[in-house]
């Protein structure tokens, strides 16, 4: 996996999905999906007075589960989420809202917890209510299968067009006692978050300060979650948690503490791997592509150009063919937002000058179909307008994507 930003000390991202102290999860089939597979998936923390963080989606049709969470959030204590796929109980109103409220409330009475301590999660078709009728027994069967120490079933519970499940978990020490830091995560289309993902779920046993854990979530989506886009969509129902329950029995952490930048690190690590993951199972997309924006006016100006690029559909589609048809990716900056002039831009294609100032260069095309077949490269443009710098991850797009989407 290529490095979203530099840190000092990576932390190793362990392939697999453990259960901190306190934690415990399930995944069952209650009815939703047809096809079978899981499609409700249930995270508790069994310690009084976990902490919890959370970024949400910015679009302004937001999905109920995201409408009860962003009240609760404001506690900052949770305890639990119970998650459904197959139905993103979203576009339904009130009614939806109150299928939400009632989701937390059943799993709160199941499993012995306060109703406001409980998250509510949903993933799939937009504008259909919740089938209660199926909603309801399957939080019943989620609270009798509850695990501390298999968690893949809940990993599995809220996929829906991923390839494959996508999770993690890192060690380290804190106050010289072990901790784990884990994730599970789920995400191919409808990717282009802001402050979000779709949706995502980290654990610790560490004990963290509220405010600190808040920062730390928020800066590690933005160095992660913020940095890819599949197709340019943003979905209403994307949300990231963070649960810290204090089990491990350490000093709380917070900046000044000597562990904070180890179990930050940890963090954003964990959120860069399920970024990757996103990016690399983006949906019918055969290539990742790294947009690098320099030299631009202002880094928000980079930021603008580069996702400009990363979401251009004629853009998407002349890496899927390997062509570097150079003239679309002059057209994506130039109507993006951003500063640009035209014989000022330089483009380059894993090193090979493919455009400067503004006009083709007289390198061998054949070079750059050459760069443009891997799976993974990088696209870096310079527009010598400042010291203004920021790159996105994009993916192609493949005629898989409309037999995915139709």
């Amino acid at each position: 996996m290529p490095a979203f930003v530099n840190t000092m000390k990576k932390p190793i991202v362990l392939d697999e999905i453990l259960l901190p102290r306190g934690f415990r999860a399930a995944g069952v089939h209650a009815g939703i999906k047809k096809s079978g597979a899981p499609d409700m998936a249930l995270l508790v923390s069994d310690i009084p007075g976990t902490r919890i963080a959370g970024t949400f989606t910015t679009n302004q049709v937001k999905a109920a589960s995201v409408k009860v969470c962003m009240k609760r959030i404001r506690s900052g204590k949770g305890r639990a989420v119970v998650i459904n796929s197959g139905n993103a109980n979203a576009c339904t109103g009130l009614q939806g809202e109150a299928d939400a409220e009632a989701m937390a409330a059943a799993t709160a009475a199941a499993v012995g917890l306060p109703a406001g301590q409980v998250y509510v999660s949903s993933t799939g078709h937009i504008g259909a209510r919740l089938p209660m009728d199926k909603i309801l027994p399957g939080i019943t069967s989620l609270a009798n299968s509850l695990s501390a120490s298999d968690a893949m079933p809940a990993v599995r519970g809220i996929m829906t067009t991923d390839n494959g499940p996508k999770f993690g978990s890192v060690k380290l020490k804190v106050d010289g006692k072990p901790v784990v830091v884990s994730v599970l995560c789920k995400g191919a289309g409808m990717i282009e978050p802001n402050m979000a993902t779709m949706l995502c779920y980290l654990m610790t046993d560490a004990a963290v300060d509220g405010k600190a854990l808040a920062a730390t979530l928020k800066e590690a989506v933005r160095e992660s979650f913020n940095r890819i886009s599949v197709d340019g969509d943003m979905s209403t129902n994307d949300t990231v948690l963070l649960f810290a329950n204090g089990a491990a029995g350490n000093r709380p952490l917070k900046p000044g503490h000597p562990a904070w930048p180890s179990f930050s690190a940890a963090v954003l690590a964990l959120c860069q791997k399920m970024a990757w993951k996103i990016i690399r199972d983006g949906e019918g997309a055969r290539k990742v592509i790294r947009v690098e924006v320099v030299g631009a006016r202002t880094a928000k100006d980079a930021d603008i150009a580069a996702r400009s690029v990363a979401n251009s559909l004629l853009v998407k589609t002349s890496w899927y063919n390997d062509y570097p048809n150079f003239g679309r990716v002059m057209d994506a900056l130039g109507y993006s937002a951003a500063k640009v002039v035209e014989d000022k831009v330089d483009i380059a294609y894993d090193g090979k000058l493919l455009v400067k100032g503004g006009l083709r260069t007289k390198i061998d095309v054949e070079e750059i179909k050459a760069v443009q077949r891997q799976e993974l490269f990088t696209i870096r443009i310079n527009l010598h307008l400042g010291q203004g710098a920021a790159h996105v991850y994009g993916c192609d797009c493949a005629h898989a994507y409309i037999d995915i989407n139709i």
